[in-house]
């Protein structure tokens, strides 16, 4: 070690050995941690740029590693609240108390520590771009504690039978994990803030879905606000490789199979066509309710959403129980099981399983808990899909390619995102054969999205509530602790 370390070292030691109580342990501990996290910036470490590449490459693995955890706890949360419903003859009717009851645990515990964990956490990752925020403003909406928060609140939704997914709320993730790399950084290592949040937020997604590509493209076309990236390469690299530890996990498997389908005649063209637009209608509806829902109007049920927000939504939170009573629990969770079941022709869902499916996502997102609607995108617009093929008679494998273009067509009406909702769905479902149906109708539903509905994301980042930035004093202050340490 050279002179540096063994400066840092002896004065270690000798805060150590005056050290007569546990605070002042604490103390010398912090101030250990300071000095040589300023060895590594500016001593030990001066132009090693590869030695920045290797933190950034470990925090983007390391994101990937939360989203497999991630992945697996949801689907146990998911699976022990099937097998509540199944534990006894009652147990479909007890949803009415534990859907509820859990729901309010979840958003008390939310709204009393970490309320920047609410709602689905693409908006939070979003409004972290803005450069006029300060610190702690970015801090209340991604840090490592909410990253932290976010993964087990969401799988307390999932418990709780709520029609919410986890890949929105992984992009909140992603970027508070890869955020905090910003601290073992050197100072001119020219990567900045908005690349970090940025490679995070997309590694959470290609994680999340399984799917590197359609991690590139959300980064590309719905995170980043600049023309270029300061760091491309390395953020690009950070996305694949989060998504290449999930794949390292689950195999390179897609999540719904590989599609079935048949050759494509002009018979799909009526049917094909209706859907995308009944998806851009019914999505650009989503996304305005979701907006309308978080800014309220002046009505009954936003004020007493503003005023009782636990009992309204407990009172939601009812609504999605008798949801799914009457559909046999077809409409909770994510909606992965149904939607791989129609693609496989297997499903034996309600008629109305799709105009359900729709409220209880709707519902859910209401209650103000910790939420995504990337996967229940997914399944309404796999059920539209299904209805469409219901209603031209269609067979079950000639229904295949509908089912496909109705899941594009909605997670693109809803997120006006086409270009992430084409590649995702694409890599979900290995629909290479039908790549350029699927991207003429994630397009379509797109822009007819946007004649009825707001961007989704971009409208909630702007509804987001923060905390008032701090004075000049309370900033001078903080500055002084920063350089005592």
């Amino acid at each position: 070690m050279g002179e540096p370390g063994q400066s840092w070292w002896r004065r270690t030691r000798e805060q150590l050995e005056a050290a007569t109580s546990l605070a002042d342990w604490a103390a010398a501990g912090a101030t250990a941690r300071a000095r040589l996290r300023a060895m590594w910036r500016h001593d030990l470490v001066a132009g090693g740029a590869w030695i920045d590449h290797a933190v950034i490459l470990g925090y983007a693995a390391m994101t990937g590693a939360i989203a497999v955890a991630f992945t697996f706890l949801s689907e146990e949360a998911t699976q022990l609240f099937d097998g509540l419903r199944q534990a006894t003859p009652l147990g479909v009717w007890l949803t009415l108390l534990w859907t509820p009851a859990l729901t309010v645990a979840v958003l008390w515990w939310t709204r009393r520590f970490v309320p920047g964990a609410a709602g689905s956490g693409i908006p939070q990752s979003l409004r972290a771009l803005d450069d006029d925020l300060q610190p702690q403003q970015r801090r209340w909406l991604v840090s490592v504690k909410i990253s932290l928060h976010k993964l087990l609140l969401v799988c307390g939704g999932l418990l709780a039978g709520l029609s919410i997914g986890r890949e929105g709320p992984m992009v909140q993730i992603g970027a508070g994990i890869m955020s905090h790399a910003k601290r073992w950084l050197r100072p001119q290592s020219g990567i900045d803030a908005h690349d970090l949040l940025v490679a995070g937020a997309a590694a959470g997604i290609a994680a999340a879905f399984n799917t590197p590509l359609g991690g590139v493209i959300f980064a590309l076309e719905t995170m980043s606000r600049r023309r270029t990236l300061s760091q491309s390469t390395l953020v690009i690299a950070s996305i694949v490789l989060a998504g290449l530890v999930s794949v390292a996990v689950f195999g390179n498997v897609t999540y719904f199979g590989r599609l079935r389908v048949q050759e494509l005649s002009a018979d799909m063209f009526v049917p094909g066509l209706v859907v995308a637009l009944v998806c851009g209608i019914s999505g650009g509806l989503f996304a305005r309710l979701l907006v309308v829902s978080v800014r309220g109007l002046p009505d009954r049920f936003s004020r007493w959403r503003a005023r009782f927000p636990l009992r309204f939504a407990a009172g939601c939170a009812v609504g999605v129980a008798l949801i799914g009573i009457a559909t046999g629990g077809a409409t909770g969770g994510a909606g992965y099981e149904p939607t791989r079941a129609l693609l496989e022709g297997e499903a034996q869902l309600p008629v109305v399983y799709t105009v359900l499916k729709f409220c209880a996502t709707w519902l859910s997102a209401w209650t103000g808990v910790p939420a995504g609607v990337f996967a229940p995108s997914l399944a309404i617009g796999a059920g539209i899909g299904r209805d469409m093929a219901l209603l031209a008679a269609f067979s079950q494998e000639a229904a295949i390619p509908l089912i496909a273009l109705g899941m594009v067509g909605f997670l693109s009406a809803a997120t006006q995102a086409p270009l992430t909702a084409f590649i995702i769905v694409m890599e979900m479902v290995a629909g290479q054969s039908m790549v350029l149906s699927l991207m003429a109708c994630s397009m379509l539903a797109a822009g007819v999205s946007r004649l009825v509905g707001p961007p989704l994301y971009q409208e909630l980042a702007l509804l987001l509530p923060l905390p008032p930035a701090a004075g000049p004093a309370q900033e001078e202050t903080t500055a002084k602790r920063a350089g005592a340490v």
